[in-house]
C-alpha cells in the first residue's frame, strides 16, 4: 500500500490534486531516470523530464535522499511487496512464485535499491509487511511438507541475495542474464526442499 501524499502539506493533509499529481509525474520520472542514466542524474534534468520547474521538484522533495526515499516507496509498494502476495493454491509453488517475482523485480532495479542502501531509505514498515507475508508462505509450505523444516524467513532472504548477487553487473559482457537468474534460483530453491541433510545451526538459534 503507497503511503500517502503529504510532501508540502500541513502533517495529515494530504496533496491537492495537482499537487499529488506533480508529486507522481517526478516519482516516476526519478525511478526510470535512475535507471537509465545512474545514480548522478542532476535533480534538474529530472524536473526537466517530468515537466515541471526545478523548484517544484525542490519544494516537494527537499533533497536528493528525500526523493530517493520516495522513490524506493513507490517501487517496493508497487513492485516488489506484490511478488510475496499470500496465495491459495499449491504451497510450494506459492513460494517459489514468490522468490522468483521478488529476483526479478529487484533485479530490474538495482540501481534505486543501490541509492537507496547508500542513503539509509528503506522503509521499515513496508520490509517488516513483506517479511510478514513471506513468512505466511513458507508456514503453509513447511505444514505441507514441502520444504526442510528447519528453515526460517532469514533463510529465505539469503536465497534471495544469493540469487540477486548474479544479477549484479547483468550489463556486462558475459555476465548472467535473466535465463541464468532463473536457472541458479532453481538450484537454490532445490536446497530449500525436504530430503537433503539437516542445515547447521542458525546464529539465531
Amino acid at each position: 500500500m503507497t503511503a500517502p501524499l503529504t510532501d508540502g502539506a500541513p502533517p495529515g493533509r494530504p496533496l491537492r490534486a495537482d499537487a499529488a499529481r506533480n508529486h507522481r509525474r517526478i516519482v516516476e520520472t526519478a525511478a526510470a531516470a535512475f535507471e537509465s542514466d545512474g545514480a548522478d542524474v542532476p535533480l534538474e534534468e529530472i524536473a526537466r523530464r517530468a515537466g515541471v520547474g526545478v523548484a517544484t521538484l525542490y519544494r516537494r522533495f527537499r533533497t536528493r535522499d528525500v526523493l530517493v526515499r520516495a522513490v524506493l516507496e513507490d517501487v517496493f509498494s508497487a513492485e516488489i511487496e506484490p511478488t510475496a502476495a499470500a496465495g491459495d493454491g499449491d504451497p510450494w509453488a506459492d513460494l517459489a512464485g514468490s522468490l522468483g517475482r521478488a529476483v526479478d523485480a529487484i533485479a530490474g532495479r538495482r540501481t534505486i535499491l543501490q541509492l537507496a542502501r547508500e542513503a539509509g531509505a528503506f522503509d521499515v514498515e513496508s520490509v517488516q509487511r513483506y517479511g510478514a507475508t513471506l513468512a505466511r508462505l513458507l508456514e503453509r509450505a513447511r505444514e505441507a511438507g514441502a520444504v526442510r523444516p528447519e528453515l526460517t524467513p532469514r533463510d529465505l532472504s539469503a536465497v534471495l541475495v544469493m540469487a540477486l548477487a548474479v544479477a549484479e553487473g547483468s550489463d556486462a559482457p558475459g555476465s548472467a542474464s535473466g535465463e541464468d537468474r532463473a536457472r541458479f534460483l532453481a538450484l537454490l530453491l532445490d536446497g530449500l526442499r525436504p530430503g537433503h541433510p539437516p542445515l547447521p545451526p542458525s546464529s539465531e538459534d
